[in-house]
C-alpha cells in the first residue's frame, strides 16, 4: 500500500508587496531584486492574521478538494518555520480552527524542507495502515521575523500556506520514494537565533538582530545548488526511475537563480520545472504545496504523471519525494 494525494489546497494573504513598494522602504531597486532573485512581488500576512489562519484556510480547501469532511481526517501534520508560539504546536491551533475535535496533530520543523519531511512521515502512517486520511500542511509567515531594513533578506520572503490530504492506494500510485538528509554543521548559515531557550525573549532583546532571520546568502546559494540536484538524483534511484521519465519537478521557491542552476546541472528542460517565485517570493515550507496546488489547478497534471517535490532549508536540511499522480 502506498500513500497518494487525494486533495490539494492553498491560501495566500491578500496584501501584495511589490519591488516598487520595497524601494520606498529600504535601499534597493526593482532591477537589483529581479536580477538576483527573480522576484517581482510577494504576499504579506495581515496584522490580524496568524500562521494558523493561513494553514486552516488551505486545509479546508484541501479537505474539500478530497471530497471529505473534517471528521474524516485521522491525523494532522503541519510544517512551519514560523510557529505561532513555542507552545502549543501550531498544528493543534489549526486542528481547533477547522473543527477537527480530538484528531491528533503535531508540528514538524525542518526549515524550508519541512513539507518534504512531513509528507514522508505521513506516508509511513498510511503504508502501515495506522491512519487512512492524513492532512499535511506547509504554512509560514516569515515576514514576521524579517528585519525590513536588511535588503539582503527582506526582499526574499512572502507568506502563505499549502496543504494536501493523503489517502491509501493499492494500484501503484502515490508516493513511490522519499529522500531526507541534514547537516547540523551548517546550522549557522540560516537561522533565527533569538526567542527560544538558547536566547530567551526579554525586554532587552526585542530590538536586537538575533530576533530576525539571519542568512549567509552566498553560502546558502552554494549549498542549495548542490543539494537540489543530489536529492533529485537520489530519490529517482530509490524509485528505480530514470530522470528523463519525470514529468514535473517542483522545487522549493527560494531564488530563481538557484532553480536555474540546479536545472542546468540536472540537464532538465525548464518547462518541466514549476516556478512561481516571481509572484510569491520565498514562502518557505509553504512554497512546494502552493506550487503543487497551482500546477494541479492548471489542468496540466495527468493520471500517471511522475513528479518530484524537492527542497532545502535551515538545519541545514534537504530532501525529495517522488510521486506518481492519481486522479481523484
Amino acid at each position: 500500500m502506498t500513500a497518494k494525494i487525494i486533495g490539494v489546497g492553498s491560501y495566500l494573504p491578500e496584501r501584495v508587496l511589490t519591488n516598487q513598494d520595497l524601494e520606498e522602504m529600504v535601499d534597493t531597486s526593482d532591477d537589483w531584486i529581479r536580477t538576483r532573485t527573480g522576484i517581482l512581488e510577494r504576499r504579506i500576512i495581515e496584522a490580524d492574521e496568524n500562521v494558523s489562519d493561513l494553514a486552516a484556510k488551505a486545509s479546508l480547501n484541501a479537505i474539500s478538494d478530497a471530497g471529505l469532511k473534517v471528521s474524516d481526517i485521522d491525523l494532522i501534520i503541519l510544517s512551519t518555520c514560523s510557529p505561532e508560539m513555542i507552545l502549543p504546536s501550531t498544528a493543534c491551533l489549526v486542528q481547533h480552527k477547522i473543527g477537527a475535535k480530538t484528531t491528533p496533530a503535531f508540528d514538524v520543523m525542518a526549515g524550508c524542507t519541512g513539507f518534504i519531511y512531513a509528507l514522508s512521515v505521513a506516508a509511513q502512517f498510511i503504508e502501515t495502515g495506522t491512519y487512512r486520511n492524513i492532512l499535511v500542511i506547509g504554512a509560514d509567515a516569515l515576514s514576521r521575523h524579517i528585519d525590513w531594513q536588511d535588503r539582503n533578506t527582506c526582499v526574499l520572503f512572502g507568506d502563505g500556506a499549502g496543504a494536501v490530504v493523503l489517502g491509501p492506494d493499492l494500484n501503484g500510485f502515490g508516493i513511490l520514494a522519499n529522500y531526507l538528509a541534514s547537516t547540523g554543521a551548517g546550522a549557522g548559515l540560516l537561522s533565527i537565533p533569538g526567542g527560544a531557550s538558547a536566547a530567551p525573549a526579554h525586554a532587552d532583546s526585542f530590538d536586537k538582530t538575533e530576533n530576525y532571520l539571519q542568512m549567509n546568502g552566498s553560502e546558502v546559494f552554494k549549498f542549495a545548488t548542490r543539494a537540489l540536484p543530489r536529492a533529485v538524483k537520489d530519490v529517482t534511484r530509490r524509485a528505480n526511475v530514470d530522470l528523463s521519465g519525470i514529468d514535473y519537478i517542483i522545487p522549493h521557491q527560494a531564488n530563481y537563480r538557484i532553480i536555474e542552476t540546479a536545472a542546468r546541472k540536472l540537464n532538465v528542460d525548464s518547462d518541466r520545472i514549476i516556478n512561481n517565485i516571481e509572484r510569491l517570493g520565498n514562502t518557505s515550507t509553504a512554497s512546494i504545496p502552493i506550487a503543487l496546488d497551482e500546477l494541479y489547478r492548471s489542468g496540466r497534471l495527468k493520471r500517471g504523471d511522475l513528479m518530484i517535490l524537492v527542497g532545502f532549508g535551515a538545519g541545514l536540511t534537504w530532501g525529495a519525494n517522488l510521486i506518481k499522480w492519481a486522479d481523484h
